[in-house]
């Protein structure tokens, strides 16, 4: 059972889907599971689904589909091809480890702005 701030992913889906007004039945439906494996994965019995279907899930409660793979114990499916193909990575993910969400956050625009500096420069 991965856990996040006491809570396991199954009780925050279940807390979030009541919140925003999805019954069990039709938020299976939605991702693509049977009720029955929802309630499940809600009641801690079963571990979380694939990150494919954990971002479906924080897609559909307007949440956020990193923060929600996270605590379902998962990686996002781009991860492994991008820490693979630029070996440099993985000295940038030790790095960053202990900063603060603000200093994340503000590298994080950096890159960002590298990212457009570069399309507007190769062009």
């Amino acid at each position: 059972m991965v856990k996040k701030h006491d809570k396991t992913f199954g009780e925050a889906l279940r807390e979030k889907r009541i919140e925003k007004g999805f019954s069990l039945r039709k938020f299976a439906q939605l991702v693509g599971v049977s009720p029955t494996y929802l309630s499940q994965v809600e009641q801690g019995n079963v571990d979380p689904p694939t990150a494919d279907r954990v971002k479906r899930m924080a897609e559909l409660m307007a949440e956020s589909p990193d923060e929600w793979t996270a605590l379902a114990g998962r990686v996002p499916e781009d991860l492994p091809a991008i820490i693979q193909e630029k070996t440099e990575v993985p000295d940038l993910l030790r790095a960053v480890q202990g900063l603060t969400a603000e200093q994340l956050r503000r590298l994080t625009e950096n890159a960002e702005r590298m990212q457009k500096e570069k399309k507007h420069g190769e062009k």
